[in-house]
């Protein structure tokens, strides 16, 4: 089972819908049982990074969250849920991530880009990530569907790169751990291979 936590965020339901039009078994749910019990966890997210992680705490599953990565347990950030990785986002100045991932998430220049970013876009996989486990059957340069105003920044960790204005990170993996910016579930064909890709992962 692939359990989608349900922290009050928006597009719950999408990743949900993409999942079972794959056949794959899986639930919404905030409950600590089905999260320590299912074989994978995706974190998707539309909102408001301080309502996200405040939210997380209030249903005590940061923590959860974090135990359940560091036992091998697979994990798919998306969206929101990729920034929540990372330890502070302009959007919610003295609010603490989850701090996975080191460096603040920062908010594209409205005197310069149309913000929020939102369409397709391209991804560049970066460090060595090529067409094998999650990227299997995708090559450099695929489109896929963005939705955000506020992007994680390049650096060591990044798996993925995307351009608007400026270079940041969109693909994130580290052993067991994935995030992506951009929305799998909104990226019709590719983004359901991504999502498939991803369930037929082994911890």
């Amino acid at each position: 089972m692939i359990a989608i936590i349900d922290y009050e965020a928006g597009n719950l339901n999408s990743v949900y819908k993409a999942l079972k039009a794959l056949g794959q078994d899986a639930v919404v749910t905030s409950s600590p049982a089905a999260v320590k019990k299912a074989r994978g966890l995706i974190l998707p997210g539309v909102g408001n990074f301080a309502a996200g992680i405040r939210m997380l705490r209030k249903k005590r599953l940061d923590t959860l969250i974090m135990r359940e990565i560091n036992r091998g347990k697979l994990f798919l950030g998306i969206c929101l849920g990729m920034q929540l990785l990372f330890s502070k986002s302009e959007e919610a100045p003295g609010e603490t991530g989850l701090a996975f991932f080191p460096g603040t998430v920062k908010k594209f220049s409205p005197q310069e880009l149309i913000v929020p970013h939102m369409g397709w876009n391209t991804v560049r996989w970066e460090n060595g990530y090529g067409p094998a486990g999650i990227l299997k059957g995708m090559g450099n340069d695929r489109y896929f569907y963005f939705a955000h105003s506020y992007y994680c920044p390049p650096g060591d960790f990044s798996s993925g790169m995307t351009s608007y204005g400026i270079r940041f990170t969109s693909f994130l993996q580290q052993g067991n751990l994935f995030a992506v910016q951009f929305h799998p579930e909104k990226s019709q064909t590719i983004g359901l291979k991504f999502l498939r890709n991803f369930c037929a992962l082994k911890a």
